[in-house]
């Protein structure tokens, strides 16, 4: 019988940025949750899904017609699931950094992967999100979803940084059409994160989520900041 503690390494990769590593993990109360890591930075799992999901469901909510989306950060591929089911969005492009989190995706090493990649509306773009977004036509999508880290205080890269800051917030701006909308996940309150989306954006909205993690109640937090015109 297996130690409901084990951890077993699926795979593992090596990139410029350090160690991606899939993880399958034992649980006693119901089948094996597979765990993300990059550089020995717990990234999400599949037990844990609530907040890539309210990161899609408010985001599409702010806008009427959210037709062409960025997902910024694939992960395991809930946040892009949930963006997939509003019939409302006719492309989703997926901007990715690390390519072994693609190809896994891809040839079912993450089991509900390659489902989800077959969507016809789905473009996977290899590259960080900084150069993709600053390299996409201006104002050509509705919704850009920002889910590369936990957050500006729980960077998986250091480099992460920058795109909390004004500079890149400005450029995700610069992406959207009039009435679009950036939003950004953090699993803690981030003023400063904030501060910086509205000086780019004219103003930001905090809103938290709550939410229960191993009998705790917490709160997650979504920062919303729109492009003046119409939705």
């Amino acid at each position: 019988m297996s130690n409901p503690d084990e951890h077993v390494d699926v795979v593992r990769a090596e990139s410029p940025r350090g160690e991606v590593v899939l993880r399958e993990r034992h649980t006693e109360r119901g089948p094996s949750v597979l765990e993300l890591r990059v550089n020995g930075v717990f990234v999400m799992d599949t037990l844990e899904t609530s907040t890539e999901r309210a990161l899609a469901t408010a985001a599409l909510a702010q806008v009427e017609r959210p037709r062409a989306v960025v997902v910024g950060g694939l992960g395991l591929g809930f946040t892009m699931h949930e963006v997939l089911a509003d019939s409302r969005v006719e492309r989703c492009a997926v901007v990715e950094i690390e390519e072994a989190l693609v190809g896994w995706m891809r040839d079912g090493t993450v089991p509900h992967g390659p489902a989800l990649l077959a969507d016809e509306r789905v473009q996977v773009v290899v590259a960080d999100v900084a150069v993709a977004l600053a390299e996409a036509r201006p104002a050509s999508y509705d919704l850009v979803l920002l889910d590369v880290d936990n957050g500006p205080g729980f960077l998986v890269h250091d480099a992460n940084a920058a795109l909390y800051r004004e500079p890149f917030l400005r450029t995700a701006r610069a992406a959207l059409r009039p009435g679009g909308v950036l939003v950004v996940w953090s699993a803690a309150q981030a003023p400063e994160l904030e501060a910086a989306m509205a000086a780019a954006f004219g103003a930001a909205e905090a809103h938290p989520h709550p939410v229960r993690l191993q009998e705790r109640e917490e709160h997650y937090w979504l920062y919303v900041a729109r492009v003046p015109g119409p939705a």
